[in-house]
Protein backbone atom coordinates (compact mmCIF):
# COMPACT_ATOMS: atom_id res chain seq x y z
CA UNK A 1 0.00 0.00 0.00
CA UNK A 2 1.06 3.61 -0.38
CA UNK A 3 2.68 5.24 2.67
CA UNK A 4 0.26 7.32 4.72
CA UNK A 5 2.27 10.50 4.11
CA UNK A 6 1.64 10.19 0.37
CA UNK A 7 -2.10 9.63 0.78
CA UNK A 8 -2.22 12.52 3.24
CA UNK A 9 -1.02 15.01 0.64
CA UNK A 10 -4.22 14.44 -1.36
CA UNK A 11 -6.61 14.67 1.61
CA UNK A 12 -8.65 17.84 2.18
CA UNK A 13 -10.45 18.22 5.51
CA UNK A 14 -10.63 22.02 5.66
CA UNK A 15 -11.48 23.74 2.42
CA UNK A 16 -11.03 27.35 3.49
CA UNK A 17 -7.82 27.77 1.49
CA UNK A 18 -8.42 25.04 -1.06
CA UNK A 19 -7.42 25.76 -4.65
CA UNK A 20 -7.69 23.09 -7.29
CA UNK A 21 -4.64 24.42 -9.13
CA UNK A 22 -2.51 23.38 -6.15
CA UNK A 23 -3.20 19.73 -6.99
CA UNK A 24 -1.32 18.40 -10.01
CA UNK A 25 -3.25 15.68 -11.92
CA UNK A 26 0.12 14.14 -12.84
CA UNK A 27 1.50 14.04 -9.28
CA UNK A 28 2.60 10.56 -8.20
CA UNK A 29 3.80 11.52 -4.74
CA UNK A 30 7.55 11.01 -5.24
CA UNK A 31 7.13 7.22 -5.33
CA UNK A 32 10.16 5.20 -6.41
CA UNK A 33 8.32 2.56 -8.43
CA UNK A 34 6.62 2.33 -11.82
CA UNK A 35 3.33 1.12 -13.27
CA UNK A 36 4.30 -2.57 -13.12
CA UNK A 37 5.25 -2.32 -9.45
CA UNK A 38 2.12 -0.27 -8.81
CA UNK A 39 -0.09 -3.06 -10.12
CA UNK A 40 1.61 -5.56 -7.82
CA UNK A 41 1.19 -3.24 -4.84
CA UNK A 42 -2.49 -2.84 -5.71
CA UNK A 43 -2.92 -6.62 -5.67
CA UNK A 44 -1.67 -6.63 -2.09
CA UNK A 45 -4.04 -3.79 -1.28
CA UNK A 46 -6.99 -5.59 -2.82
CA UNK A 47 -6.35 -8.59 -0.57
CA UNK A 48 -6.11 -6.30 2.43
CA UNK A 49 -9.40 -4.64 1.56
CA UNK A 50 -11.04 -8.05 1.15
CA UNK A 51 -10.00 -8.95 4.70
CA UNK A 52 -11.19 -5.63 6.08
CA UNK A 53 -14.49 -5.91 4.27
CA UNK A 54 -15.04 -9.40 5.71
CA UNK A 55 -14.61 -7.95 9.20
CA UNK A 56 -16.86 -4.99 8.34
CA UNK A 57 -19.59 -7.38 7.19
CA UNK A 58 -19.21 -9.76 10.12
CA UNK A 59 -19.23 -7.03 12.76
CA UNK A 60 -22.23 -5.33 11.18
CA UNK A 61 -21.84 -1.99 12.98
CA UNK A 62 -20.27 0.35 10.44
CA UNK A 63 -20.94 1.22 6.82
CA UNK A 64 -18.62 2.82 4.27
CA UNK A 65 -19.85 5.29 1.66
CA UNK A 66 -17.44 5.94 -1.20
CA UNK A 67 -18.36 8.92 -3.37
CA UNK A 68 -16.59 9.10 -6.73
CA UNK A 69 -16.78 12.37 -8.64
CA UNK A 70 -14.94 13.48 -11.76
CA UNK A 71 -15.44 14.56 -15.31
CA UNK A 72 -15.80 12.07 -18.16
CA UNK A 73 -12.80 9.71 -18.62
CA UNK A 74 -11.43 10.53 -15.15
CA UNK A 75 -11.53 6.83 -14.25
CA UNK A 76 -14.50 6.31 -11.93
CA UNK A 77 -15.51 2.97 -13.44
CA UNK A 78 -11.90 1.77 -13.52
CA UNK A 79 -11.36 2.64 -9.88
CA UNK A 80 -14.43 0.64 -8.87
CA UNK A 81 -13.41 -2.32 -11.01
CA UNK A 82 -9.79 -2.55 -9.87
CA UNK A 83 -9.83 -1.32 -6.27
CA UNK A 84 -12.85 -3.36 -5.21
CA UNK A 85 -12.17 -6.44 -7.31
CA UNK A 86 -11.54 -8.60 -4.23
CA UNK A 87 -14.50 -7.70 -2.03
CA UNK A 88 -17.49 -9.98 -1.53
CA UNK A 89 -20.34 -8.75 -3.77
CA UNK A 90 -22.80 -9.61 -0.96
CA UNK A 91 -21.37 -6.78 1.10
CA UNK A 92 -20.90 -4.19 -1.62
CA UNK A 93 -23.22 -2.13 -3.80
CA UNK A 94 -22.63 0.32 -6.65
CA UNK A 95 -25.09 3.03 -7.65
CA UNK A 96 -24.65 5.29 -10.67
CA UNK A 97 -26.53 8.58 -10.59
CA UNK A 98 -27.22 10.05 -13.98
CA UNK A 99 -30.12 12.11 -15.26
CA UNK A 100 -32.81 12.05 -12.54
CA UNK A 101 -36.17 10.42 -13.23
CA UNK A 102 -39.55 12.10 -12.79
CA UNK A 103 -39.91 10.33 -9.44
CA UNK A 104 -36.53 11.58 -8.26
CA UNK A 105 -37.27 15.13 -9.40
CA UNK A 106 -40.44 15.03 -7.32
CA UNK A 107 -38.31 14.77 -4.15
CA UNK A 108 -35.60 16.87 -2.56
CA UNK A 109 -32.15 16.71 -4.14
CA UNK A 110 -30.73 14.31 -1.51
CA UNK A 111 -33.58 11.80 -1.71
CA UNK A 112 -32.39 9.52 -4.49
CA UNK A 113 -29.02 9.08 -2.83
CA UNK A 114 -30.47 8.66 0.64
CA UNK A 115 -32.50 5.61 -0.38
CA UNK A 116 -29.35 4.06 -1.88
CA UNK A 117 -27.16 4.39 1.23
CA UNK A 118 -25.31 1.23 2.31
CA UNK A 119 -26.63 -0.73 5.27
CA UNK A 120 -24.42 -1.54 8.25
CA UNK A 121 -21.65 -3.95 7.37
CA UNK A 122 -21.62 -2.89 3.72
CA UNK A 123 -19.54 -0.73 1.40
CA UNK A 124 -21.60 1.52 -0.84
CA UNK A 125 -20.09 3.17 -3.92
CA UNK A 126 -21.73 6.19 -5.51
CA UNK A 127 -20.58 6.67 -9.09
CA UNK A 128 -21.48 10.36 -9.11
CA UNK A 129 -23.77 11.43 -6.29
CA UNK A 130 -25.71 14.27 -4.68
CA UNK A 131 -22.71 16.42 -5.63
CA UNK A 132 -24.10 16.53 -9.15
CA UNK A 133 -26.51 19.05 -7.64
CA UNK A 134 -23.71 21.54 -6.98
CA UNK A 135 -21.66 20.69 -10.07
CA UNK A 136 -23.60 19.71 -13.21
CA UNK A 137 -26.75 21.58 -12.16
CA UNK A 138 -24.67 24.67 -11.48
CA UNK A 139 -22.99 24.51 -14.90
CA UNK A 140 -26.38 23.83 -16.52
CA UNK A 141 -28.90 26.06 -14.71
CA UNK A 142 -31.72 24.79 -16.93
CA UNK A 143 -31.53 21.56 -14.89
CA UNK A 144 -32.38 23.47 -11.74
CA UNK A 145 -35.53 24.77 -13.40
CA UNK A 146 -36.66 21.18 -14.01
CA UNK A 147 -36.67 20.52 -10.25
CA UNK A 148 -39.84 22.58 -9.92
CA UNK A 149 -38.77 24.28 -6.71
CA UNK A 150 -40.92 27.06 -5.26
CA UNK A 151 -39.64 30.27 -6.92
CA UNK A 152 -39.01 32.01 -3.60
CA UNK A 153 -36.49 29.27 -2.68
CA UNK A 154 -34.37 29.76 -5.78
CA UNK A 155 -32.18 32.62 -4.63
CA UNK A 156 -28.55 33.64 -5.00
CA UNK A 157 -27.89 31.66 -1.82
CA UNK A 158 -29.11 28.32 -3.14
CA UNK A 159 -25.62 26.84 -3.66
CA UNK A 160 -24.45 27.97 -0.25
CA UNK A 161 -27.58 26.42 1.23
CA UNK A 162 -26.98 23.16 -0.61
CA UNK A 163 -23.44 23.02 0.72
CA UNK A 164 -24.86 23.46 4.22
CA UNK A 165 -27.42 20.72 3.61
CA UNK A 166 -24.74 18.35 2.34
CA UNK A 167 -22.46 19.05 5.29
CA UNK A 168 -25.32 18.43 7.71
CA UNK A 169 -26.24 15.24 5.85
CA UNK A 170 -22.68 13.89 5.92
CA UNK A 171 -22.27 14.81 9.59
CA UNK A 172 -25.46 12.87 10.29
CA UNK A 173 -24.06 9.86 8.40
CA UNK A 174 -20.79 9.98 10.34
CA UNK A 175 -22.65 10.19 13.66
CA UNK A 176 -24.83 7.25 12.66
CA UNK A 177 -21.98 4.90 11.76
CA UNK A 178 -21.64 5.51 8.02
CA UNK A 179 -18.17 6.73 7.04
CA UNK A 180 -18.30 9.14 4.07
CA UNK A 181 -15.17 9.13 1.87
CA UNK A 182 -15.19 11.41 -1.14
CA UNK A 183 -12.84 11.11 -4.12
CA UNK A 184 -12.48 13.76 -6.79
CA UNK A 185 -10.66 12.09 -9.67
CA UNK A 186 -8.50 14.93 -10.90
CA UNK A 187 -7.54 14.60 -14.57
CA UNK A 188 -5.76 17.15 -16.79
CA UNK A 189 -7.38 18.53 -19.91
CA UNK A 190 -4.57 17.06 -22.02
CA UNK A 191 -5.04 13.57 -20.60
CA UNK A 192 -8.79 13.75 -21.08
CA UNK A 193 -8.24 14.55 -24.75
CA UNK A 194 -6.04 11.44 -25.11
CA UNK A 195 -8.66 9.24 -23.50
CA UNK A 196 -11.52 10.64 -25.58
CA UNK A 197 -9.55 10.06 -28.77
CA UNK A 198 -8.73 6.53 -27.62
CA UNK A 199 -12.44 5.82 -27.31
CA UNK A 200 -12.94 6.86 -30.90
CA UNK A 201 -9.85 5.14 -32.33
CA UNK A 202 -10.42 1.79 -30.62
CA UNK A 203 -13.55 -0.03 -31.93
CA UNK A 204 -13.82 -1.91 -28.63
CA UNK A 205 -14.13 1.42 -26.81
CA UNK A 206 -16.56 3.13 -29.19
CA UNK A 207 -19.46 2.25 -26.92
CA UNK A 208 -17.94 4.46 -24.22
CA UNK A 209 -17.83 7.53 -26.45
CA UNK A 210 -20.61 10.11 -26.66
CA UNK A 211 -20.66 13.40 -28.57
CA UNK A 212 -22.05 14.83 -25.33
CA UNK A 213 -18.59 14.33 -23.80
CA UNK A 214 -17.13 16.73 -26.36
CA UNK A 215 -19.80 19.32 -25.66
CA UNK A 216 -19.09 19.07 -21.92
CA UNK A 217 -15.36 19.39 -22.56
CA UNK A 218 -15.97 22.88 -23.93
CA UNK A 219 -17.17 23.81 -20.45
CA UNK A 220 -13.91 22.66 -18.86
CA UNK A 221 -13.13 25.91 -17.04
CA UNK A 222 -16.63 26.17 -15.62
CA UNK A 223 -16.43 22.63 -14.29
CA UNK A 224 -13.06 23.29 -12.69
CA UNK A 225 -14.51 26.33 -10.95
CA UNK A 226 -17.55 24.53 -9.54
CA UNK A 227 -15.50 21.53 -8.43
CA UNK A 228 -13.15 23.85 -6.60
CA UNK A 229 -16.02 25.69 -4.95
CA UNK A 230 -17.76 22.45 -4.02
CA UNK A 231 -14.67 20.91 -2.42
CA UNK A 232 -13.81 24.15 -0.65
CA UNK A 233 -17.26 24.25 0.95
CA UNK A 234 -17.78 20.56 1.75
CA UNK A 235 -14.37 19.27 2.90
CA UNK A 236 -14.69 18.39 6.59
CA UNK A 237 -13.11 16.07 9.14
CA UNK A 238 -16.31 14.02 9.15
CA UNK A 239 -16.29 13.69 5.37
CA UNK A 240 -12.88 14.42 3.81
CA UNK A 241 -12.23 14.87 0.13
CA UNK A 242 -9.34 13.16 -1.63
CA UNK A 243 -8.20 15.06 -4.71
CA UNK A 244 -6.78 12.07 -6.55
CA UNK A 245 -4.26 12.68 -9.39
CA UNK A 246 -5.63 10.61 -12.26
CA UNK A 247 -3.36 11.18 -15.25
CA UNK A 248 -1.77 7.85 -14.33
CA UNK A 249 -4.56 5.38 -13.68
CA UNK A 250 -2.41 2.91 -11.76
CA UNK A 251 -1.41 5.57 -9.23
CA UNK A 252 -4.97 6.90 -8.84
CA UNK A 253 -6.15 3.41 -7.93
CA UNK A 254 -3.41 3.09 -5.30
CA UNK A 255 -4.53 6.34 -3.68
CA UNK A 256 -8.18 5.27 -3.58
CA UNK A 257 -7.31 1.83 -2.22
CA UNK A 258 -4.91 3.26 0.35
CA UNK A 259 -7.36 5.87 1.64
CA UNK A 260 -10.15 3.30 1.90
CA UNK A 261 -7.92 0.86 3.77
CA UNK A 262 -6.70 3.53 6.20
CA UNK A 263 -10.21 4.55 7.17
CA UNK A 264 -11.39 0.96 7.55
CA UNK A 265 -8.38 0.08 9.70
CA UNK A 266 -9.15 3.07 11.95
CA UNK A 267 -12.51 1.49 12.79
CA UNK A 268 -10.73 -1.42 14.51
CA UNK A 269 -13.11 -3.91 12.92
CA UNK A 270 -13.42 -7.23 14.74
CA UNK A 271 -15.08 -10.55 14.10
CA UNK A 272 -17.93 -11.10 16.60
CA UNK A 273 -16.87 -12.92 19.75
CA UNK A 274 -18.57 -16.23 20.43
CA UNK A 275 -20.22 -16.48 23.83
CA UNK A 276 -19.41 -19.33 26.24
CA UNK A 277 -22.83 -20.90 25.68
CA UNK A 278 -22.42 -20.74 21.92
CA UNK A 279 -18.90 -22.16 22.19
CA UNK A 280 -20.19 -25.12 24.17
CA UNK A 281 -22.85 -25.68 21.52
CA UNK A 282 -20.19 -25.51 18.81
CA UNK A 283 -17.98 -28.00 20.62
CA UNK A 284 -20.93 -30.37 21.03
CA UNK A 285 -21.80 -30.08 17.35
CA UNK A 286 -18.15 -30.60 16.47
CA UNK A 287 -18.06 -33.80 18.53
CA UNK A 288 -21.19 -35.08 16.79
CA UNK A 289 -19.67 -34.41 13.36
CA UNK A 290 -16.48 -36.21 14.31
CA UNK A 291 -18.53 -39.17 15.56
CA UNK A 292 -20.04 -39.54 12.10
CA UNK A 293 -16.60 -40.13 10.64
CA UNK A 294 -16.02 -43.23 12.79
Amino acid sequence: MLPSKIIERFRVTDGDKFKLKDFDPGDIGDVDFDKKDGKEILEVGVKKLANLQERLYAEGRWAILMVLQGIDTAGKDGAIKHVLSGVNPQGCSVHSFKQPSHLELAHDFLWRCTVALPMRGHIGIFNRSYYEETIVVRVHPELLAKQNLPPQLVTDDIWKQRYQDINDFERHLARSGTVPLKFFLNISKEEQLKRLLARVDDPDKNWKFSPYDVAERKLWDQYQDVYEDTIRNTATKDAPWYVVPCDKKWFARLVVAGALAEHMEALDLQFPKVSEDDMRAIEKAHAELLAERK
